[in-house]
């Protein structure tokens, strides 16, 4: 299946994103589709051998959309700086077409820009950029979405004025309407806003309609036009007696909804923030090292295995290897940490981080999409395009609420026309403000906001939510599985002893062990042959290698077999462990772990590693107590290595030699008993465990992200951020919460008071004013999501 990520403009509530949603589903080929309103991003899975990318983007188009066009592989178009002349279009033009892969290529002096079609096959971006750049000329990449929606920002708040403008002589004048010039003022000034600032709901209500569906254009399509409708007909005497005009309603209200909207689409560009801090992180300039010395590039034509100098202040370009020189690196970007990390020769260091006293050369081991701010972007941007659960409760509400308020709004006319004898004005004004006090954006708001907010926050220290989704999840966590190796323990192994068999020196013991598990990468194995190095031993060659998930390893040597591993090992290779059980278990009891070495059947010694516990482990298992969640260890070593380790934890329960497999099963047996169950690990050995967990936690996921299994992955090797995780997705379900119940109070509140209920006490809204309320409701919902930055001063 392939994923497609495109930016929708034209969009004016939920209802808008479910019908887009529904109509790019029933499309053959399309697996899924959903739609983020808060950001305008359209995410689909589809099959490419049956439905083109660009099938999609007409489909939406045709539903009266509009599509931020991805670039398609092999075509590029980028702004240029020093063109001067037709003379630099011309050569500059030659030049690319003369490379080998290129097929077009189009200088534009006036835009400043260029475009080229070539194989991607022989070339990419860099390499073209390196063309120009030899050229003589600077190439960068523009930010097409970034410039959409500034374009629609811009375009909300210059139609928001143009209505005001209008507006306000209407008001001003509308005590005179009875003198003809006034009234015929008024009428043209209403008419052009109708037909101009109110144009976009007509279109977005026809389209709805065409497609047998609803949304919030229906409403103000409605409710515009019968005030200035109504006051049309007034004026010009075909009401009767009735020459009451109000033609300020129908201005005001397309005026106070075009500010809700430039209001709204400012705070979901606010809501948005921790992306496009992410995307400005990058730095656009690198220094690349050459023979004839530095030379100031663009970051995008450097390739893997240059060598890039930064000075003290710049932003790393790339991620890579420090091959010369020495500094502190600031890595808040990465890590969430404000302390900067010391860097040598042999450091890797990652691109967006920031250098800071010190000149360093560096070696370029990722570029592109393969960095690590690379790999954070594209899972912000997946977990924005997920839906929680609790969404799917406002998405049924949304698909109902317009029909529902329509019939709403004819059944105030007719209670006040018919049953309570009111003039005809003042019910078809109440079922006007009806009309327009409705507004599903609120609910449509309330879930994708809060979570966007909160990835945000969870972002800034290290922790990335893969699934939006994962945050609702988490919030409801009832039992935490960890994992012991790498999560509650540091990892870190080194040799605490060596106990030999009787006859046997301790060289023979370690040459057994360095040659058994030189060719295994498990932790234990690379501590063994270092611990065998340190002491002059170097690993012999061996034939026949087998490494037995959770058991150990056997190989030949020498001719003769030898078995490295645990107990089960050691029963399964029928190898005698009695004569030293007593040193095992004092070994064991001091929380070490044991590897018994075997050669020709026949028990050599067994060698102790121990691992500490993280300074912040005891903490983070505390604090998990407090939350209420229960804590269970899991391991594969020894029962009594478990139990040292849990009970210096603070663990409620451990379960010890777990297979691999096991850790799977025992994340299903704690579901079955009704819990939502969390699992952290290291991302590699436990991937079944943690992709069968409710939530997958990974964690130290390190400069490789993207391949880290589970929902939520933590950069960091700190345990307390699963704390920080579960706090932050407490506080976001919360705020959902709070936004949908206050969307829906506000429409159980509002529509009552608009339909007249409480006029009996003078409590009632004009229509505008109404509209005016429709218009901010949104807006406090997406203010209320922002109030979720505040948690992170409590993290």
């Amino acid at each position: 299946m392939t994923k497609l990520s495109l930016q929708i403009t034209g969009m004016s509530c939920v209802n808008c994103a479910g019908r887009i949603e529904r109509e790019v589903s029933a499309l053959a080929g399309v697996e899924s589709a959903a739609v983020n309103f808060a950001i305008a991003q359209l995410t689909a899975s589809f099959d490419e051998t049956v439905i083109s990318a660009d099938n999609i983007m007409e489909k939406v188009k045709s539903l009266g959309y509009g599509v931020v066009k991805p670039e398609p592989p092999g075509e590029l178009t980028f702004s240029i700086t020093g063109l001067h002349c037709a003379n630099c279009v011309a050569r500059l033009e030659k030049i690319l077409r003369e490379q080998p892969g290129i097929s077009t290529a189009v200088v534009n002096l006036v835009a400043a820009t260029g475009f080229v079609r070539f194989d991607p096959a022989l070339l990419d971006k860099g390499a073209i950029f390196r063309i120009v750049i030899d050229a003589g000329y600077t190439p960068a990449e523009p930010e097409a979405g970034e410039e959409a929606e500034a374009e629609e920002l811009a375009g909300q708040r210059n139609w928001f004025l143009f209505s005001l403008a209008l507006s306000l002589p209407i008001m001003a004048t509308m005590t005179l309407h009875h003198l003809r010039s006034v009234g015929w003022m008024n009428l043209i000034l209403a008419t052009v806003i109708q037909f101009s600032a109110g144009l976009a709901f007509y279109r977005g209500a026809w389209s709805a309609l065409k497609s047998k569906s609803s949304n919030m254009d229906v409403l103000v399509a409605l409710g515009t036009s019968a005030a200035w409708g109504y006051s049309l007909l007034a004026f010009f005497g075909l009401l009767g007696d009735s020459h009451e005009v109000f033609f300020e309603t129908s201005a005001w209200l397309i005026t106070f909804i075009r500010l809700g909207k430039y209001l709204e689409a400012r705070a979901r560009g606010k809501a948005g923030e921790a992306l496009k801090k992410l995307l400005h992180l990058q730095a656009d300039k690198a220094r690349l090292v050459t023979a004839e010395g530095e030379k100031e590039v663009p970051a995008s034509v450097i390739r893997v295995g240059d060598l890039v100098a930064v000075r003290p202040g710049e932003t790393i370009p790339v991620d890579g290897e420090v091959v010369e020189g020495t500094s502190s690196v600031d890595e808040a970007m990465v890590t969430g940490e404000s302390l900067p990390v010391a860097k040598q020769a042999g450091d890797t260091v990652t691109g967006a981080t920031i250098n800071k006293n010190g000149r360093l050369i560096i070696k370029a081991t990722r570029i592109g999409e393969e960095t690590l701010l690379a790999q954070i972007v594209r899972m912000v941007r997946d977990a924005q395009g997920d839906k929680a659960p609790i969404q799917r409760f406002a998405d049924a509400v949304s698909a109902w609420f317009v029909p529902a308020v329509i019939v709403l709004a004819l059944l105030t006319f007719v209670v006040w026309l018919l049953i309570l004898k009111a003039p005809f004005l003042v019910a078809f004004k109440f079922g006007v403000a009806v009309v327009v006090i409705a507004c599903p954006c609120a609910m449509g708001l309330a879930t994708p906001t809060a979570i966007m907010v909160g990835s945000g926050v969870a972002l800034s220290r290290g922790i990335l939510v893969k699934k939006g989704s994962a945050l609702e999840t988490i919030a409801k966590l009832q039992v935490m599985l960890l994992d012991k190796t790498g999560t509650l323990t540091s990892g870190k192994l080194t040799m605490s002893d060596l106990v030999t068999a009787p006859g046997v020196d301790e060289q023979r013991l370690l040459e057994c062990l360095a040659a058994a598990e030189a060719s295994s990468s498990h932790p234990l194995a690379q501590a063994a042959v270092a611990a065998a190095k340190e002491r002059g031993c170097i690993p012999g060659e061996v034939s026949d290698f087998h490494e037995a998930e959770g058991h150990g390893v056997t190989c030949s040597y020498n001719g003769i077999r030898l078995a490295v591993g645990n107990q089960r090992l050691m029963d399964a290779e029928k190898v005698k462990t009695a004569h030293l059980e007593a040193e095992a278990e004092e070994l064991a009891a001091e929380g070490n772990s044991l590897m018994y070495v075997a050669a020709g059947q026949v028990l050599v010694g067994i060698a102790a590693f121990s691992d500490t516990i993280k300074p912040t482990s005891c903490q983070a298992v505390a604090e998990l107590k407090q939350l209420g969640i229960r804590t269970v260890m899991i391991t594969g070593d020894h029962a009594a290595v478990a139990a040292t380790v849990a009970a210096q934890a603070g663990v409620d329960s451990f379960e010890a030699q777990v297979l691999p497999g096991r850790k799977q099963e025992l994340v299903k047996e704690w579901q079955q008993k009704g819990q939502v169950v969390g699992m952290t690990g290291d991302g590699i050995n436990d991937a079944p465990a943690l992709a069968a967990a409710d939530i997958g936690i990974a964690i130290g996921g390190g400069t490789d992200v993207a391949k880290e299994t589970g929902d939520i992955v933590l950069i960091k090797d700190d345990l307390l951020d699963v704390v920080r995780a579960i706090k932050v997705g407490r506080a976001t379900l919360s705020k959902v919460k709070q936004n949908l119940f206050w969307a829906l109070f506000y429409n159980v509140i509002g529509i009552p008071v608009a339909a007249g209920l409480f006029a009996g006490y003078g409590i009632f809204l004009k229509a505008e004013f109404a509209g005016l309320a429709m218009a901010f409701s949104s807006v406090s919902v997406v203010l209320n999501s922002l109030f979720l930055k505040r948690i992170a001063n409590r993290l």
